[in-house]
This record gives C-alpha cells, sequence and structure tokens, in this order.
C-alpha cells in the first residue's frame, strides 16, 4: 500500500508541474537549500561537541532556575573525563538549607550517581554528627530514571547535554552575539519526546520524582548553545519543562578528580526524602 500510494502521488505530482516547472524548480531548490542550511548548523555543533568531550572538565557558573522564582547560582568545576561529577559551591539561603548550616554558601559535590553536602553536624537523626549529607539519584530520578543515567556515566554532564543535539528534530543559527566578552555564534536546538532516547525515563518522570514535581513533565527539551573560538561553548542553556538551566564556561581544563566524602562522616537521606515526596501525593 505504501508504495501503490507513492506511485498514485507521484503521477498526480508529475501532472501538477508539467504547466509549472518553474515553480517546482523553485520550491526544490529552496527545500534543498533549507536541508543544506540545517546540515551545516549540525555541522558546527558536532564540532563543539567533539571538542567539549575531548577536553574533561571546565570551570563553569550555572543558575538554576525553577517555576519562575529566584535563580540558585552554582559555581565550581564540573568534570566528565572518568564519569560525571561536580564540586561547587552555592548560595545557602537561595537553596534553601539555612537549617543545615551556618555558611553563607555551602559547597555540593556530584560522584558515583549520588549527591553530598558539606553540612554542619546535627544533634540528631542519620545526620548525627555528620559533615556531609547524602542524597542518591534515585530520589531525584526515581529509581527507572536513575538506571537510566547510570547507564551512561556522563549522563547529566556539560559534554552530555552537548551530545544530545544531535538529536534535534529542529536546528537554528540566531545569529553572532557578545557573550563573556567573547564573539560567539548562538545555536538553538529542540528535541522533542520521541527523540530523548534513554533518557526520556528521567527526563519524562511524573509528579513521584523530586525532578518532577519540580519540572513537571518534560515533552521537550529547548537547548541554546552560544559557540565562541575554537569551536569551544561559552554558554549553554536548557530548559525542561518549567526548570531553566544556564552554564557559563569560564575555562576549559583536563579531567578533574572529584571524591566521595568519608563514609563515616555521612549521613544518607535518600529513603527519607522518597519517603517525604511519597506522602506529599
Amino acid at each position: 500500500m505504501r508504495y501503490t500510494r507513492g506511485a498514485v502521488w507521484a503521477g498526480v505530482a508529475v501532472a501538477a508541474l508539467a504547466g509549472t516547472t518553474g515553480c517546482g524548480a523553485e520550491t526544490t531548490k529552496k527545500a534543498a537549500e533549507t536541508v543544506s542550511h540545517a546540515d551545516t548548523i549540525m555541522a558546527a555543533l558536532g564540532r563543539a561537541t567533539d571538542r567539549t568531550e575531548s577536553l574533561g572538565s571546565a570551570e563553569i557558573k550555572m543558575t538554576t532556575q525553577l517555576n519562575g522564582a529566584a535563580p540558585i547560582a552554582m559555581e565550581g568545576t564540573y568534570s566528565w573525563g572518568h564519569g560525571y561529577a561536580f564540586d561547587v559551591r552555592m548560595n545557602t539561603k537561595a537553596a534553601k538549607m539555612e537549617t543545615l548550616t551556618r555558611d553563607p554558601s555551602i559547597r555540593a559535590l556530584f560522584v558515583n550517581g549520588a549527591y553530598y553536602y558539606d553540612i554542619d553536624p546535627q544533634p540528631s537523626g542519620p545526620l548525627k554528627g555528620k559533615e556531609w549529607m547524602k542524597v542518591d539519584g534515585s530520589a531525584v530520578f526515581g529509581t527507572a530514571g536513575a538506571a537510566a543515567m547510570r547507564g551512561n556515566p556522563n549522563a547529566g554532564s556539560p559534554a552530555a547535554s552537548m551530545r544530545g543535539l544531535k538529536y534535534a528534530n529542529n536546528v537554528e543559527d540566531l545569529g553572532e552575539e557578545t557573550v563573556g566578552g567573547k564573539t560567539a555564534t548562538h545555536y538553538r536546538a529542540v528535541i522533542d519526546k520521541s527523540h530523548m532516547g534513554k533518557y526520556k525515563e528521567a527526563l519524562t518522570a511524573g509528579d513521584d520524582t523530586l525532578f518532577g514535581s519540580a519540572t513537571g513533565a518534560v515533552d521537550a527539551i529547548t537547548m541554546d548553545v552560544w559557540v565562541g573560538p575554537k569551536d569551544l561553548p561559552v554558554r549553554f542553556k536548557e530548559v525542561l519543562g518549567t526548570m531553566t538551566v544556564t552554564m557559563d564556561f569560564e575555562k576549559f581544563s583536563t579531567t578533574s578528580d572529584v571524591r566521595t566524602p568519608p563514609a563515616a562522616q555521612t549521613g544518607d537521606v535518600t529513603e527519607l526524602l522518597k519517603k517525604a515526596a511519597a506522602q506529599q501525593q
């Protein structure tokens, strides 16, 4: 049926073009130019992705904004050469962690699929006398989502986000702009749900995960990339549901080592957070 229908439409097309050859040729030319332009954009994004992956880490300033609230700023090292990890500091009040530390900024790590926060020792509970609070990724993305993320050790990293650009089904070149004092070309790419691949489990989670509760359903990902000198990103922005994440790349370097805090100094609150999330349903 598919080939028969194709033959019918081919015959109709030939008849229609018999008297409008010039118009048909112009349409074909424009379509070819559109495809060629998209290929040029994807080639540029591919070069930027390869360059980002080849460098193992970067000093990054990042902001995360949820539901139009004040953004949470983070600054530090993001590493992806041997699996995704970061070591950053963020404003304690903005992160709503004033009850856990008196320090105006809190240090946060992500390593081996779990988040760690440098806190003041607490008087009771799982954090009694502990210097670090641990939250496993399964409390954020759900069991299936965390498994999908673990399937790619760099999932969630700037390099992985850049690599996801190749799945975009809509790309644009928005021209040159100045970002951080550097001249960069601004590209925009959109990835719909059907092209998200194995990360769909994590990114389309419902309200039963912390991520889903924060962002709502993610039906598409919009990525803006500003590519500067040497085919390296200067800024990268992702919009996932009601969450917007913006990264400014300050300096690229070789892979940095981010280590898990000592177990004896760490209190795990993963199960408590899962129970609290379940009770809110």
